[in-house]
């Protein structure tokens, strides 16, 4: 679990939102891939409706994909609530995070990178806006 107002790509989230980071197991899975355990076809499988998002909704990173090398990753993000859409809702926009973790609803947010070239997607963060609420407030910001 990680805390702060940031993560490491410049995303802004909310301040003392408790996150959960997935990169160990991104690692690992990319490790696996260099090592030839696992081929491109196990890992390169983003759904057409997740890469749909990814062309329209997504912020740019400079990270190269780690599997094919040839393009930029790109990050998108989703809430999931009981007033949301089943299969969750893509946010353009931090400030539209902000306005869902706001909310009386119990949301929660995720963070995929995907590379629109080749397919590959990995969850690197989840995190829940109750948690800020919860969380008493400090001096600090």
């Amino acid at each position: 679990m990680r805390t702060g107002p940031q993560s490491s790509s410049g995303e802004a989230t909310l301040t003392g939102l408790s996150q959960v980071e997935y990169r160990l197991a991104r690692d690992s899975i990319v490790r696996e891939y260099q090592r030839g355990r696992l081929s491109r076809l196990d890992i390169c499988d983003a759904q057409p409706e997740l890469l749909r998002v990814a062309r329209n909704l997504r912020r740019t990173t400079e990270v190269d994909c780690p599997i094919c090398e040839d393009a930029k990753l790109v990050h998108v993000s989703f809430a999931f609530g009981p007033r949301l859409p089943p299969g969750g809702r893509p946010l353009g926009s931090n400030a539209e995070l902000q306005t869902l973790a706001r909310s009386k609803d119990e949301v929660a947010f995720y963070i995929v990178e995907v590379c629109t070239e080749c397919g590959w997607n990995h969850l690197l963060r989840m995190f829940n806006a109750q948690a800020a609420r919860r969380r008493p407030r400090s001096g600090r910001g």
